[in-house]
């Protein structure tokens, strides 16, 4: 059974999964077709996402290459490498060839060995080869972000000659972000850039070398993402030329670009602060995300355990007076709280290059600022809270003393956590979170217990 090209396209996300699902079942691709080119852009992405796998395949492949990228381009990564790696390498190839480089070495490079290899032999040699030595960049930075489409000329040519050769090749040009025409020597280097106002409406006799501006800024291939960062604050450039080791032109960053990696930067860092190491899909099979995230769950459970135990340790405390049971989970959470805050500053600053990982002993000074005014407010917040309830002031001021240096030592371990771990080479986010939590649990407790155990004649 097929489906006419009048039948209507429902609204509701789920019923036009299940309407794409019915057409490629039947093997009814053209109005699969059209009923996801109907769709506005977001549901299109997320009705993609969630086709079978095998369907997924079968539509991907079944439509023009230029459409697929498209699609492909709007997939989560992780699915969009997985179809890769599964499907037949020209039609991946063939994919690919539509995205641009610096997103088809992004993609190739989350691929095995063997994959990447049986693809990049469905390409023309000359584009394998500049995705292969793209995808031998790290993600984060100039590298692994720059574009390789631009425009450069010799340093001996015209303007006139400069200007006849974009004309002449407009319909190449008109896929380029072409801002800025970059002038290079015979070896390749970088002598000066040009912006298309300046080439328009200077003599056509002139040499482009008379025009230009002289000298240009300009980054390595392996300035990492923070210096990035900090270049556009800094310049309030469109973009930037990048060079390798031999001063030589390979490529163009925009800030756009960086500001796109900086926010996938931020949020790849989140989700490891919850202990989403691995870019987890609710599409994936059920046992692989049980299984990642149990890894990280596991070592918790025992982090919590060591925590526990300075409660065991002062049982006899608690039994006597049981009230103290109320706060000691405040207590826990509200310096977790607070270590929380101190740690994403820090991360920030790490991330903008704004701190370094030796300086240590600074943050721990600023934070310890924080830590006094908010520990002694919430301090006193919570044992008058203590007071109202059970109007001993004793037992406010075991719990808000309790309180008061739980904060302090929180927000010290969280501002400099992240900076001893990058220190031991470490990821911050990875490892600040777990141990931050272990640390005021157990100084929490212990801080609650040993001051009721010390005035336990007061307090019972």
């Amino acid at each position: 059974m097929t489906h006419s090209k009048t039948d209507a396209v429902p609204d509701d996300i789920s019923e036009q999964l299940q309407h794409v699902v019915k057409m490629l079942e039947s093997g009814d691709l053209e109005n699969a077709k059209q009923a996801v080119d109907s769709m506005v852009s977001a549901n299109r992405t997320v009705v993609l996402s969630r086709l079978p796998e095998q369907l997924r395949q079968q539509f991907l492949i079944g439509i023009d290459p230029e459409r697929a990228a498209t699609y492909l381009h709007n997939l989560p990564e992780v699915q969009a490498v997985e179809l890769l790696g599964e499907i037949e390498p020209a039609a991946a190839a063939g994919i690919l060839e539509e995205l641009p480089k610096s997103e088809q070495a992004d993609l190739v490079g989350e691929l095995s060995q063997r994959s990447m290899d049986s693809i990049l032999l469905e390409m023309p040699a000359r584009d394998a080869s500049t995705v292969r030595t793209l995808a031998e960049y790290e993600d984060e930075e100039a590298g692994g972000i720059m574009v390789v489409r631009f425009v450069a000329v010799d340093e001996t040519q015209t303007v006139r000659q400069v200007v006849d050769n974009l004309q002449a090749n407009a319909a190449i040009y008109s896929d380029f972000s072409v801002q800025y025409v970059y002038v290079v020597d015979r070896l390749g280097k970088i002598k000066g850039v040009l912006p298309l106002r300046s080439l328009l409406l200077s003599p056509g006799n002139v040499l482009v070398t008379d025009v230009m501006i002289r000298e240009p800024l300009s980054v390595s291939v392996h300035t990492p993402l923070k210096d990035l960062h900090q270049f556009f604050t800094e310049h309030k450039f469109v973009g930037v030329p990048v060079v390798d080791e031999q001063a030589r032109l390979v490529g163009v960053l925009s800030r756009g670009d960086v500001e796109e990696t900086m926010a996938t930067h931020y949020a790849e860092d989140y989700l490891k602060t919850q202990g989403i190491v691995n870019e987890e899909l609710r599409t994936m099979p059920l046992v692989l995300r049980s299984r990642r995230r149990l890894a990280w769950l596991s070592i918790n459970i025992f982090l919590n355990i060591i925590a526990a135990s300075v409660i065991a340790f002062y049982q006899e405390t608690l039994a006597q007076v049981i009230a103290l049971a109320v706060f000691l989970p405040i207590i826990s959470d509200m310096s977790g709280c607070s270590g929380n805050q101190a740690v994403a500053v820090s991360m920030r600053e790490l991330s903008l290059g704004l701190v370094d990982a030796n300086e240590v002993i600074r943050v721990w000074i600023k934070e310890l600022g924080v830590g006094l005014i908010n520990g002694f407010a919430l301090g006193c917040l919570i044992a008058a809270v203590a007071f109202l309830w059970k109007g001993n002031p004793w037992l406010g001021a075991v719990v808000g003393l309790a309180m008061m240096t739980n904060t302090i030592v929180a927000v010290s371990l969280g501002g400099t956590l992240p900076l001893i771990m990058r220190r031991l080479n470490m990821d911050p986010a990875l490892a600040s979170g777990p141990i931050l939590t272990t640390v005021t649990d157990m100084c929490g407790f212990f801080l609650v217990l040993s001051c009721a155990a010390l005035w336990i004649e007061k307090l019972v």
